[in-house]
C-alpha cells in the first residue's frame, strides 16, 4: 500500500506495548511450526474486537484515490462465528465493504463505498519475527485487501513491508517500500493464484523478518527474499526499527486502476465488482494473526 504514515521507536528490539497473552497461552496455536515465542496471537474468538490490541482507522485524508471511507461500524468491521466464519473454528474477523452512495467522511469528503481498517500502532509492536495471517478473501476486480506491516515515523523512511495485496487480477503480490525505493518499488513480487490456490480459499500469508533478510511466503512456501545488501543499491534499509500490523480493505485507487485500466463507474473498480458489493458478497475474512520471535 502506497500510503503516508509511521513513528520511529527502539530498534533491535521485540517492542510489545500491549499483548494480552491469554489469546494463546493456553492453547495450540495453529500455522507453519517455527522455533521461538510466540508473542501475539489473535483468533478473533471473542464478541467483540479487542481494542487493547487493535485501533480502528476513520478516514481523514484520502490516498491512492481509493473509492471507499473507511469508517468504525460493524455494518464493516465485525466478528463472526459459525457458518459466516466459513472454516475458521474459533471465528474470524470479517471486513465487509458496504455501497453507501454518498457518504460523508469526517473531513465531508463523499465517498460511495464505506469498508474497515484495522492496525495494533501503539499497541502492539515488534522488530525481527515471523508475522502471518491465515486470510480468505472474495474474488473481484479492483478489490484491494492488504496484510502488512509498517513503522511509526514519517513514509517511506520508516519501511514498509507489504506481506499480502490482493487487486484481482490471477496473483498476489509481497512488496517493500522504503527511502529511495518507494511508490512503484523495485521490490515487489507476484504469486500466481490459481483454481487450488484461489484467494477464495484459506492460505496463509507471511513474512520472516531479519535483521538481514526479509522473506515471504504463502502456505509455507518462501517465494521471495530480500536481503539488505540488495535494498541498500537503491537506499536505507528501513527495517532495523519496530513496525504494526495492519489489515484493511481498500476499493478501487491508483494501484489497481494502474494494472486493469478501469476508469468507470469508478477507477479501478468495474461493475461487476460494484454489485459483488452492492449484493453483500465481498468480503475478507481473517482466521488469526500471530507473531513468532525469531529463534
Amino acid at each position: 500500500m502506497n500510503i503516508l504514515r509511521g513513528f520511529p521507536v527502539f530498534p533491535f528490539l521485540f517492542t510489545l506495548l500491549v499483548c494480552h497473552t491469554h489469546s494463546f497461552s493456553q492453547k495450540k496455536v495453529p500455522g507453519v511450526a517455527v522455533p521461538g515465542k510466540t508473542i501475539f496471537f489473535d483468533d478473533f474468538n471473542e464478541d467483540q474486537l479487542n481494542r487493547k490490541n487493535w485501533n480502528v482507522v476513520k478516514t481523514g485524508n484520502v490516498v491512492n484515490n481509493e473509492q471507499q471511507a473507511y469508517v468504525d461500524s460493524s455494518l464493516v468491521l465485525t466478528l463472526v462465528k459459525g457458518e459466516a466464519a466459513q472454516g475458521a473454528e474459533n471465528g474470524a474477523l470479517r471486513i465487509k465493504p458496504k455501497y453507501t452512495q454518498g457518504f460523508r467522511s469526517t473531513k465531508n469528503a463523499s465517498f460511495d463505498f464505506i469498508s474497515g481498517r484495522i492496525n495494533t500502532k501503539g499497541k502492539v509492536e515488534f522488530s525481527y519475527g515471523r508475522a502471518e495471517a491465515r486470510i480468505r478473501i472474495t474474488d473481484g476486480k479492483g478489490f484491494w485487501p492488504a496484510w502488512w506491516l509498517l513503522g511509526g515515523g514519517d513514509w517511506p523512511a520508516t519501511g514498509e513491508i507489504d506481506i499480502m495485496e490482493y487487486i484481482g487480477e490471477n496473483w498476489t503480490n509481497a512488496a517493500l517500500h522504503g527511502q529511495g525505493y518507494s511508490g512503484n518499488t523495485p521490490f515487489v513480487e507476484r504469486v500466481p493464484v490459481g483454481a487450488d490456490s484461489s484467494v477464495n480459499n484459506w492460505h496463509v500469508y507471511a513474512v520472516d523478518w531479519t535483521a538481514e533478510e526479509i522473506d515471504f511466503s504463502v502456505d509455507g512456501k518462501s517465494f521471495y527474499k530480500v536481503s539488505k545488501p540488495e535494498i541498500e543499491k537503491y537506499g536505507k534499509w528501513a527495517y532495523d526499527s519496530p513496525k504494526h500490523l495492519i489489515l484493511n480493505f481498500a476499493l478501487g485507487g491508483s494501484y489497481p486502476a494502474g494494472v486493469n485500466k478501469v476508469t468507470s463507474p469508478y477507477p479501478g473498480l468495474p461493475e461487476a465488482s460494484v454489485e459483488l458489493i452492492k449484493t453483500g458478497k465481498c468480503q475478507m475474512l481473517v482466521d488469526w494473526v500471530k507473531i513468532t520471535a525469531n529463534p
